[in-house]
């Protein structure tokens, strides 16, 4: 009789119809708000940032107010609203805190023993990554278009009556803006690749740190072309370009990748995570 019970069972399983899409996300979803943490980290992570950014151009008010007398044979500084509006310690903080979540999602499911339960009820592992991918990539890329667009336009208007502030329209202004925010969930789904090869807690986030902050710091320089061609393809390096504002004093390699080739390095980070996110979760036991 048991026997039977068993195979009416997986007779009813079998024809149960295959979960939707939008029921996987409501899914993560669910899981994401259950912990807590995650999303609060991210968002005190981008009210950080945004108080960072509009604090740095507050403390050059004075400096705009009262310049230093100009020093002879030195042309007069031009103060770039972009470099200090849109500053890399923001930007740093917000890719690390996107990094983390998304190295979160994955290694914690395996480090909980939850993910045999998903898998479980839902054996098609690419529609799960996907939903997580959507999920999270969606989430860090509110809060990067949220941290880029509140920080450009504040410290933009507390500019405005000293005269140097600019329009989202004049210059790079907007290609800034994007590439600001866009370096966010790339970097989310950075960490969700890491998280599923690593599928440890420490070891994701330290190889988060080397990948975005160390390896930067080896591949520099305008000595080697090839050093300094690498380190133009890393994540980080890839908003720099994207931030220069070339009406500044502030100069770049001469070897600095065009801005096209910067949006399209930032797009194949982006994809090659999600792909060997999926590929290690779908090969690898759990």
């Amino acid at each position: 009789m048991s026997t039977m019970n068993l195979i009416r069972a997986e007779a009813a399983r079998a024809t149960e119809p295959a979960p939707r899409f939008t029921d996987l996300l409501a899914a993560e979803w669910v899981k994401l708000r259950s912990l807590r943490s995650t999303y609060w980290l991210l968002a005190l992570a981008s009210l950080v940032a945004i108080v960072i950014n509009v604090n740095a151009v507050h403390s050059d008010l004075t400096y705009l107010d009262n310049p230093p007398p100009p020093l002879p044979g030195v042309p007069p500084d031009r103060y770039d609203p972009l470099f200090h509006g849109l500053s890399l310690i923001a930007g740093y903080l917000m890719a690390i805190a996107a990094g983390s979540l998304g190295a979160i999602t994955v290694f914690g499911e395996y480090t909980t023993g939850m993910i045999r339960t998903t898998f479980a009820a839902v054996p098609d592992r690419r529609g799960v990554i996907a939903a997580k991918v959507v999920l999270i990539g969606g989430i860090t890329a509110l809060a990067g278009a949220v941290v880029s667009t509140v920080s450009f336009f504040t410290t933009n208007a507390m500019l405005a009556s000293r005269h140097v502030g600019l329009s989202v329209t004049e210059g790079v202004s907007l290609q800034a803006v994007l590439g600001y925010a866009a370096i966010v969930p790339v970097c989310a789904l950075i960490g969700m690749a890491l998280g599923a090869v690593l599928r440890h807690a420490t070891g994701s986030i330290v190889s988060l740190v080397l990948l975005l902050f160390i390896l930067p710091l080896m591949f520099g320089g305008d000595r080697y072309r090839w050093l300094n061609e690498i380190g133009s393809h890393l994540p980080m390096a890839t908003v720099n370009r994207l931030t220069y504002n070339p009406d500044s004093r502030t100069t770049i390699s001469k070897w600095a990748p065009s801005v096209l080739d910067s949006w399209i390095t930032m797009g194949v980070w982006a994809l090659a995570s999600v792909a060997v996110t999926v590929i290690v979760v779908r090969r690898r036991d759990v």
